[in-house]
């Protein structure tokens, strides 16, 4: 096996290239990489896309035109661990905006149907206390969100 890891293939209907440019627009450490487009010999129309490849926050990903069999679902996201509510915001803005959908408890649709976690690591550590109490209610607290509120997760934690 090559030593570069893995790389994540995101199926598209025929937007890979324009996926690419989002992702690498939106996170930092990101860079387009290789497009590849059919020739002649096809299967789909001479010079359309076929894979887009990309880097983002420093992951390896392939855009592929596959066509429209297949489509994102919530079985698959992806975690954006931030470390302050700015962040959270920026994530939650970038992800939303364009036809993106907010989901409960961080969860959030791309316009692409792709599906992020936008999570403070603030929360990961609450909800991991051995205070098992303090962790149930930053849990509570999060469950009734949809953006997460680092400020009310953590009065919520504290008992406030």
């Amino acid at each position: 096996m090559n030593t570069d890891g893995f790389t994540t293939c995101l199926w598209f209907d025929d937007q890979a290239e324009q996926a690419a440019q989002y992702y690498t627009s939106i996170f930092p450490n990101s860079q387009l990489g290789e497009t590849v487009r059919y020739t002649e010999a096809g299967p789909g129309p001479a010079g359309t896309v076929i894979t887009a490849d990309f880097v983002a926050n420093g992951q390896k990903f392939v855009a592929l035109n596959g066509g429209p069999e297949f489509t994102f679902d919530e079985a698959i996201s992806f975690q954006i661990h931030c470390d302050d509510q700015k962040e959270v915001d920026h994530y939650w803005s970038e992800l939303t905006k364009d036809g993106g959908e907010e989901g409960p408890c961080g969860w959030v649709k791309d316009k692409f149907g792709l599906s992020w976690q936008v999570v403070p690591v603030r929360l990961m550590e609450m909800i991991s206390s051995p205070d098992r109490t303090k962790a149930a209610r930053a849990t509570e607290a999060m469950l009734s969100m949809t953006k997460l509120d680092v400020a009310a997760l953590e009065k919520a934690y504290a008992g406030e």
